[in-house]
């Protein structure tokens, strides 16, 4: 069967560095950084006291009290996300088929705030088992999901995708397939997470994953620099409407890009390790470039995973040489979480959104924060330090990948008709 072609007609963005997609974009293209420190809790006893939070937030601008209490902040943010995109992609509700139309959402952690939460209460109590009744449905994962389907009667595909911090890449890619294969005519994807919580910090200290440059949160999320000594955890959600190019047309809908291929892959190595030649990896950019149809030499962007982690980013860039050789030197190549930080589950979905705006605008972000080169870095490699860089962009390519060794790898291209 012939697949049926994928384009982005709508985005929505809540990040650490902008609440919107204009926002958003303003940020990224100046090397504004979201980092400052931690304002949800008391910090005092932990070795990271910074975080790359969501900023100007306000829930009762966008839910009633009754709605707020109902929602953990992941939740919440999932569906100002959506919403935006939705209405981003002017989606006639009264003419669209809802049973075609799913959502299909990644969250890697999911509610995870309410869950610490209703564990202090409990723990401080006197042994009875007295919960909230809306914590296990404000905690789980695919509640944003179903709250999106919900809202607006999708009645499609509903689900969340859980695989760590590539978990948005996959629900993309999964958007994508079913897309593709005539399953439906538009999916919401994308996704969320709100882990900048005791819980959240304190167990990724725990690990010696986070960054604990405390003097200077701002320049703490520094890839590829010498210097980098963990990732700087952030929070927020990406939305993108994906839709069957022919619904697209017919309706006369913007389009901001084509969806051309996806690929997925698994280290296979270690929990929360990457292997160190970047197998995994390069495997997810190859299976990327063969689902799109596309020779590497095409590729004109690469946003990477690239977390500021001693390990990580030296393995990526590893294989990105492998993948593709002598081009790999004509590539922008940047890292957005060095403005953003770690979003977690919902990186792969902002990042995605960071790549089609670099296509739009022929503009690639910064990677912000380098001021020490890595001599384990190939120095031929356009790293796109700390400035924004002109170029035209007409493929682009963004990596995402998570604990456990799960690999995602996203392709977008330039409309062609």
């Amino acid at each position: 069967m012939e697949l049926k072609r994928v384009v982005v007609t709508g985005l929505g963005a809540l990040t650490p560095i902008g609440n919107n997609i204009q926002e958003y974009w303003d940020a990224l293209k100046s090397g504004k950084s979201g980092c400052a420190p931690i304002t949800y809790f008391d910090t005092e006893k932990f070795k990271t006291k910074f975080a790359c939070e969501v900023k100007n937030y306000d829930p009762l601008q966008h839910f009633n009290r009754k709605e707020a209490r109902k929602l953990d902040r992941f939740a919440q943010y999932a569906l100002i996300s959506s919403d935006q995109a939705i209405q981003d992609a002017a989606l006639d509700m009264d003419a669209i088929d809802k049973f075609r139309v799913g959502v299909i959402w990644g969250a890697g952690i999911g509610g995870i705030e309410t869950f610490q939460n209703e564990v202090i209460n409990f723990s401080q109590g006197d042994g009875t088992p007295r919960f909230n009744p809306f914590f296990i449905p404000k905690m789980i994962a695919d509640i944003a999901p179903g709250n999106i389907s919900i809202k607006h009667g999708f009645m499609g595909p509903n689900y969340t995708t859980v695989s760590a911090c590539a978990s948005s890449a996959n629900a993309m890619i999964d958007a994508l397939n079913y897309i593709r294969l005539g399953h439906c005519d538009i999916i919401i994807t994308g996704g969320s997470e709100a882990a900048v919580t005791m819980a959240g910090v304190g167990g990724f200290n725990a690990m010696h994953a986070l960054s604990t440059k405390n003097e200077s949160p701002q320049s703490a999320s520094r890839p590829f620099d010498a210097t980098r000594d963990g990732f700087v955890l952030g929070e927020g959600a990406g939305a993108l409407v994906l839709e069957d190019y022919e619904h697209a047309k017919a309706r006369g809908a913007k389009i901001y890009a084509e969806v051309i291929g996806g690929g997925m892959s698994s280290d296979a190595y270690h929990m929360t390790a990457p292997h160190p030649d970047g197998i995994g990896v390069e495997r997810v950019m190859h299976n990327c470039l063969k689902d799109a149809g596309i020779s590497a030499g095409e590729v004109d962007a690469i946003n990477t995973h690239g977390t500021s982690t001693p390990l990580g980013d030296v393995a990526e860039l590893k294989a990105i040489s492998k993948v593709f050789g002598a081009h790999a030197n004509k590539i922008n190549i940047n890292s957005t979480k060095s403005m953003t930080g770690h979003l977690l589950g919902a990186a792969g979905a902002i990042e995605a959104i960071a790549s089609i705006l670099s296509m739009q605008h022929n503009l690639v972000p910064p990677t912000i924060n380098h001021t020490e080169v890595d001599s384990n870095i190939d120095p031929s490699l356009n790293l796109t330090l700390n400035k924004a860089q002109k170029r035209e962009v007409n493929i682009a390519m963004s990596n995402t990948f998570g604990f456990g060794g799960h690999n995602a790898c996203v392709l977008f291209r330039k409309l062609k008709d």
